[in-house]
């Protein structure tokens, strides 16, 4: 078990409830849906495409959400609740229907199918009330903020969650929402996003979780690993204690998060759990991976990320930290295709687009937020990624510098058989590696040449050898970038003749198949 520990808030939320408030139900001439179609594992088994296809009817208070999913044909008739104002526990009563099982004191989406909450006008707020899927599939929750729910004192709403999920649910796709709390257990919070008892498929993007003490959790024992598949991606975690997420059995997938002042822990990977870690960007945190609060061990697959300002426990009895140098201790394969931000540009990406309220902008996957047109989500099951081909790796956009005429490679003592031109040959079939478990590999020029992005490649079978890196400027000896694991590296611009990919720690030999540079 967790031992409870007090949250060190940064600042006091008020947790004043809302009067009630006038509330209607109004269909609207033409369908719409939530801007967008849902990413990550939510796009698996199925799609998640939520009411997309049926009618868009208008609530402000909880009563006339719980009344439109009654007012349905059927509990799976598709239907979009556009949302605003704020929504509280004195304009939120159970309504009754053959369509709906809806509680007061909760947003309840239970023993239903193909939803759309989406807020729109000034805003929708969930204030001290929970929204709670239970039994249901196919659910989009988008552009709200829920805040202050309590397990414990007045009121009380959904266990403490802010959003929960329990038994046999199925795609789901949370995004640009803001969940937050006013403290910690001792306060009467539990956890802003929290899946248990067969849980799968599902996506949380764009959001921002803070000031509480539990980020969320994926299982909610030791013995309850049914629940899995689930993809964290461009999400803020801030002033938090621990669980961001705890992960107990099952796959989970986190990329381009940005996590600050995690207090405690982050990432808890235990009881035999899989998390694929890439491309975050982790500042002025304390044990943001491994294994905690149990000898129940779990795993993880680094690559990309950035540790800024973050400390580490000593390993011992139910504590297992993957750093000061996180390495890889499993591989998770992922079926849908995704884009990848650099590390480095993660904080300012996260900053301009995640939570509600934003403009439900999103990420290029080239450091450049943009603002997405509205779209009809449709279900859709992207292409699997596949492991690298042996020859001609797929471009990174951009003209690879290392390729150019005048390029070299080299670097500290090489493994026999390999070579320092085989990381600038654009053959993955060919590599270098270090004599040893560390080295430096290094591409230079003639003249000064202005780089801002690397791409590190492995070759197929070999990802997850490497482990804690840094990217450095050779004229200069300045630290351009550092992290763990291959994939790509956003610095900034810089002008430079040789430039060195320094291997500090790896997890058996570390292969290094294409050093690849770009101006942009």
């Amino acid at each position: 078990m967790r031992r409870p520990v007090a949250l060190r808030l940064q600042a006091t939320l008020a947790t004043a409830v809302v009067g009630v408030g006038a509330g209607f139900l109004l269909p609207t001439p033409q369908a719409s849906a939530a801007a967008g179609t849902a990413t990550g594992f939510a796009t698996q088994n199925g799609g998640t495409t939520g009411g997309a296809g049926g009618q868009t009817v208008r609530a402000t208070t909880g009563t006339a959400i719980h009344a439109a999913l009654c007012n349905r044909a059927s509990s799976s008739t598709p239907i979009t609740i556009e949302v605003s104002g704020t929504i509280n526990h004195g304009n939120t009563t159970k309504v009754s229907g053959s369509s709906c099982n809806t509680a007061a004191g909760v947003i309840e989406l239970k023993q239903i199918s193909n939803v759309t909450i989406i807020g729109v006008g000034g805003g929708a707020v969930f204030d001290q009330l929970g929204i709670h899927i239970r039994d249901s599939r196919n659910i989009i929750i988008q552009n709200v903020t829920v805040r202050n729910v309590k397990k414990s004192g007045s009121p009380t709403s959904n266990g403490g969650d802010a959003i929960g999920m329990e038994s046999t649910v199925r795609n789901i796709w949370v995004d640009h929402v803001t969940l937050e709390a006013s403290g910690g257990e001792a306060e009467g919070f539990d956890g802003l996003f929290d899946m248990k008892d067969d849980t799968q498929y599902v996506t949380l993007s764009y959001s921002i979780l803070r000031n509480s003490g539990r980020g969320g959790l994926i299982g909610s024992s030791e013995s309850d690993r049914s629940n899995s598949f689930i993809t964290f991606d461009h999400n803020l975690y801030e002033n938090i204690d621990s669980r961001t997420p705890l992960l107990r059995g099952g796959v989970a997938h986190m990329y381009n998060n940005h996590y600050t002042g995690l207090h405690e822990s982050g990432i808890n990977s235990r009881a035999g759990a899989r998390a694929k870690v890439e491309n975050n960007y982790f500042r002025n945190s304390k044990d943001v991976l491994g294994t905690f609060y149990t000898n129940e061990r779990g795993t993880w697959q680094v690559s990309g990320n950035i540790f800024d300002n973050v400390t580490w426990s000593a390993p011992g009895n139910e504590n297992y930290p993957a750093g000061p140098n996180p390495t890889s201790t499993t591989t998770v394969a992922i079926p849908y295709s995704y884009r990848l931000d650099g590390a480095s540009c993660v904080p300012d990406i996260v900053r301009q687009t995640a939570g509600a309220n934003t403009g439900l902008r999103v990420s290029d996957g080239n450091c450049t937020p943009q603002s997405p047109p509205p779209t009809t989500p449709t279900p859709t099951t992207p292409a699997p990624t596949t492991p690298p081909p042996t020859t001609t790796p797929p471009p990174s956009g951009g003209t690879n510098l290392s390729l150019a005429s005048g390029a070299g490679a080299d670097g500290s003592s090489k493994a026999d058989g390999t070579s320092y031109g085989n990381v600038r040959d654009a053959n993955l079939g060919t590599w270098w590696s270090p004599s040893g478990s560390t080295g430096t590999i290094s591409i230079k020029w003639g003249s000064a040449t202005r780089v801002s992005r690397v791409v590190i490649r492995e070759p197929s079978g070999t990802q997850g050898s490497i482990g804690s890196w840094q990217l450095v400027n050779n004229d200069t000896g300045a630290v351009l970038a550092s992290g763990s694991g291959a994939g790509s590296i956003s610095f900034a611009a810089t002008s430079l003749q040789k430039i060195n990919f320094k291997i500090n720690s790896s997890n058996g030999t570390p292969r290094v198949g294409e050093f690849e540079t770009y101006a942009s």
